[in-house]
């Protein structure tokens, strides 16, 4: 077993003990289980499944963050995270629409990498819900 901390700016989201760890790092999508060798990743937005103690999976949308592993602990640090219930559709919706305008109509003032994040978290929390987006 997994011993697993997720923290945010806000402090601890979970504390929890779970058999696996499923994400999305630089490098391509990857799983954690027990006894893996230490290590630290950097995650991108993605969707981040957690294997637990009774073989359930839960479901998280993540904003990236940092992931260490080792002797079996894993600490998540990440700027955002929701779970399934914890997710606005309609906030999630407006935001989506608010990056692809900023992306569709780019002028020299727009931020091109801050808006292709805000299209890439609002797209992975549509996701997260089984939500199409819509345009």
């Amino acid at each position: 077993m997994i011993e697993l901390e997720i923290v945010t700016p806000n402090g601890h989201y979970l504390d929890d003990t779970v058999k696996s760890i499923h994400a999305k790092s630089l490098m391509g999508e990857f799983t954690l289980l027990p006894n893996h060798m230490p290590i630290v990743m950097s995650l991108v937005p993605c969707r981040l499944v957690l294997t637990m103690k009774n073989d359930t999976k839960e479901e998280y949308a993540i904003s990236g963050g940092i992931l260490h592993f080792d002797a079996n602990k894993a600490t998540l640090l990440t700027d955002a995270i929701e779970g399934k219930a914890e997710i606005d559709i309609p906030r999630a919706q407006a935001a989506y629409k608010r990056a692809r305008t900023r992306i569709e109509k780019q002028t020299e003032q727009t931020n091109m990498r801050r808006a292709e994040l805000a299209l890439q978290r609002a797209i992975n929390r549509l996701s997260i819900t089984n939500t199409q987006p819509k345009d």
